[in-house]
């Protein structure tokens, strides 16, 4: 049987010369060389199914039967990493990343009892399609069930009984955790309804319902994670917020946890905090060129003020913290008071606000300015004080990044001018205003080219040139890959503002905002709207979507 390495040869996939004929170890020498990059995990898959005489299949694109994969129980699934994905007459397909594991193999064909057949698939692609087909739905619904039966659903019993670490509730309270994660979602929403618990996950910025749990096992729930927040698990009267940590895929991810009292229980709302947000390049923000090239000329400067505007959800904290990781440098001070800390830095002093101890944004921010910082960014612009001295930081020498909850990038000026702040210093300390939407991100699987009616496209307010002849657009299709979405993750759409002095003036004479982005888009800034046009022109999204986020 001829060797990993020469099936690769033979292919034309790699160089003779880089494999060591003397050496005994042909599978190390392989793994070597993927660690290098000069192959891809697909190739090496590939070469091992020809090596064995089995089919190899793009789990990707292949299209999974559901009732083989309801077939196999969903332990000895992901105890094996092994996939059923349909059937070959009388045998059962499935794929495996490692077929020469004959007890997976023989645990797989005592439980469906008959014979199965294995393919070799990738082993990143098969681990993603676990993740997609093995829900913990039917384990959330089997423990819901168990904890209903075993537990009283009245009196304090069944609250002391689940916060132990064993208890059906404490892993039914993590795999709604893990596949909240698994789903990329952003939010998990817990909703005390009149006669059940209502499990929803934000994904991609749209509510989805997960999970109906039994009304029984409501308060159990919630003080497991009131516990885990470290919340006072008596207090039920009024609104409490806390932070947790779980560790996924090897991991740590945060979760903000925040209830609220309702009146069929208290509510509770866990944002997914995932750290890799914090470690973007500006290069990965999706920001068109144009206005990248604005962008950097501002936070380049050693001072100003660069505002992010956009309503809750859209982005904004993700985008002031890619900007902070391009400013800041370990010559460079860099403070930051937030409420809350959403994500933890490494090198940089974050200040997390404190009403109740007296620690405002505005008495932070004065005690930051005290504290010799080169680059202070400030969470959000809340009231006339914390602007004030975000302004006059600014000012004397400071590059100051914040957020502000404005429609778009002209109204920044207009809102901190309404705030009480002289419009002689808005125009003076203001650099730059980044306005943001989330868009969903095509899903690249499926997405669909076609032309595009130009008359139409006018009609919705979309510029065609002429001389580019009929744009090309992509349309969503929906496939396994996007959960038949059409979508798969999400971009901003940016609007980038730069204060010109021509827009100084126009703050200074009190202007409106309608009058102050008549200028910038006289001088070269892209609306939100332009510039979900030009990612639409770019097969990043559809039009369809712009529609939907930006008015």
């Amino acid at each position: 049987m001829a060797s990993l390495s020469e099936i690769l040869i033979i292919r034309g996939q790699l160089p003779i010369t880089s494999i060591d004929a003397a050496a005994s170890d042909d599978e190390t020498q392989i793994r070597e060389l993927v660690s290098q990059g000069l192959l891809s995990e697909s190739q090496v898959a590939s070469a091992r199914a020809a090596q064995l005489n089995l089919p190899f299949v793009d789990l990707t694109e292949y299209p999974v039967d559901h009732s083989a994969v309801a077939l196999v129980p969903i332990g000895l699934l992901r105890r094996h990493e092994v996939l059923p994905i349909g059937r070959d007459g009388d045998r059962l397909l499935v794929a495996m990343a490692d077929p020469n594991n004959v007890v997976a193999l023989d645990d797989i064909r005592a439980a469906v009892r008959f014979s199965v057949r294995a393919v070799v698939a990738e082993r990143q692609d098969l681990l993603n399609a676990i993740a997609r087909f093995v829900r913990a739905d039917s384990e959330l619904n089997d423990l819901s069930s168990e904890i209903e039966s075993d537990a009283e659903p009245t009196g304090t019993e069944l609250e002391r009984a689940e916060v132990e670490d064993d208890a059906p509730i404490v892993r039914f309270v993590n795999l709604l955790i893990s596949q909240a994660i698994q789903d990329h979602a952003s939010d998990i929403h817990l909703e005390p309804g009149e006669h059940e618990m209502q499990v929803r996950y934000r994904i991609d910025g749209v509510l989805h319902e997960m999970q109906r749990a039994p009304k029984s096992i409501q308060n159990g729930v919630i003080s497991r994670l009131k516990i885990m927040s470290d919340i006072d698990i008596a207090e039920r009267r009024k609104p409490q917020d806390g932070r947790l940590s779980v560790m996924h895929g090897g991991r740590k991810i945060d979760l903000r946890v925040a209830t609220l009292p309702t009146v069929y229980g208290e509510k509770v709302v866990m944002r997914i905090l995932d750290n890799s947000a914090t470690q973007l390049g500006i290069q990965q923000m999706a920001m068109l060129d144009h206005n990248l090239e604005r962008f950097k000329r501002s936070y380049s400067k050693p001072y100003g003020m660069i505002l992010v505007t956009g309503p809750t959800g859209s982005g904004k904290s993700t985008t002031l913290y890619t900007t902070l990781n391009e400013v800041a440098k370990p010559e460079i001070n860099v403070i930051t008071v937030e409420d809350p800390v959403e994500y933890r830095i490494a090198g940089i002093n974050q200040v997390q606000v404190n009403v109740k101890a007296g620690l405002t944004f505005a008495s932070a921010l004065r005690s930051i300015l005290r504290s010799d910082p080169d680059v202070v960014l400030i969470g959000e612009i809340r009231d006339q004080e914390t602007a004030q001295i975000a302004i006059e930081a600014s000012l004397t020498g400071h590059l100051v990044l914040s957020t502000l909850h404005t429609n778009d990038a002209p109204s920044a000026v207009t809102r901190l001018i309404e705030m009480d702040i002289e419009p002689f210093l808005v125009g003076s300390a203001l650099d730059c205003v980044v306005a943001q939407r989330l868009a969903r991100r095509l899903c690249d699987k499926c997405k669909q080219p076609y032309h595009a009616n130009p008359d139409e496209l006018q009609a919705l307010g979309f510029a065609v040139d002429p001389r580019m002849g009929v744009p090309t657009l992509h349309r969503p299709i929906g496939c396994q890959h996007c959960s038949n979405t059409g979508y798969r993750g999400r971009m901003a759409l940016h609007e980038v503002m730069s204060v010109t002095e021509d827009i100084e003036r126009l703050a200074v004479s009190r202007a409106s905002s309608a009058e102050i982005g008549r200028a910038a888009v006289q001088q070269g800034m892209y609306t939100l709207r332009q510039d979900g046009w030009g990612k639409a022109l770019l097969g990043m999204t559809s039009i369809e979507e712009i529609l939907r986020v930006v008015a």
